[in-house]
């Protein structure tokens, strides 16, 4: 198909397309005689999943092409390619924040053990946990053991889901872009549901 093929069933102005190229997001077409260039439904496929990235991830150019680059490398382990994706994703999701104190660390860290979580000190998860906990604790509302314990409680449940659905691919290429494609947009399905059962729960309980 051409450009103007593309953009159509994309969506996607043919300008953005050739910015996405240029960024090598987007492989390049095949020239073909004149000026005329080809794509196929593979670029349709990897424009879809660059604008889903952007435009429900909220990634940066920057974190889609690290993502991207990751989902490339055939021969890398889909663990690493899982935590390129957890990076990208939370180094734009908390730009500006400050450091947290020691306190927090700490905390986070209660939180995990008590889980029981293995392999997490290094994830970056934990960082945002006691980023989280600080600014509770400096807005005059800080959170008790309890609270952060059922949070955890929750995430256990949403990642057995998350894996649940990656392990039933049995192409490697499709599940290591869907953990992917999860890990990002999954942060917004989770948000919009949690603002549904906030909202189900807080008339349910008839709060004024």
């Amino acid at each position: 198909m051409l450009i103007s093929a593309l953009a159509d069933l994309s969506g996607t102005p043919a300008a953005t397309i050739k910015y996405y190229v240029r960024e090598g997001l987007l492989p390049a077409g095949a020239r073909e005689g004149g000026n005329r260039t080809s794509y196929d439904d593979t670029h349709l496929h990897r424009l879809r999943l660059i604008r889903a990235l952007l435009e429900v991830g909220k990634l940066s150019i920057g974190s889609v092409s690290a993502v991207l680059e990751a989902l490339d490398d055939g021969e890398r382990p889909i663990a690493e390619t899982f935590e390129t994706a957890q990076n990208a994703l939370s180094r734009d999701a908390v730009p500006g924040v400050s450091e947290p104190g020691a306190e927090s660390f700490e905390r986070a860290d209660g939180v995990i053990e008590r889980a029981g979580w293995a392999h997490c000190g290094d994830n970056v998860g934990r960082r945002i946990v006691a980023q989280t906990i600080d600014a509770f604790a400096k807005a005059g509302h800080p959170l008790t053991d309890d609270y952060l314990d059922r949070y955890a409680e929750a995430a256990a449940t949403v990642a057995s889901a998350d894996l649940d659905a990656v392990g039933a691919i049995a192409d490697r290429a499709d599940r290591t872009e869907l953990m992917v494609v999860g890990t990002v947009l999954g942060d917004t399905l989770s948000l919009g549901l949690r603002r549904i059962a906030q909202a189900h729960r807080t008339a349910e309980r008839n709060l004024r």
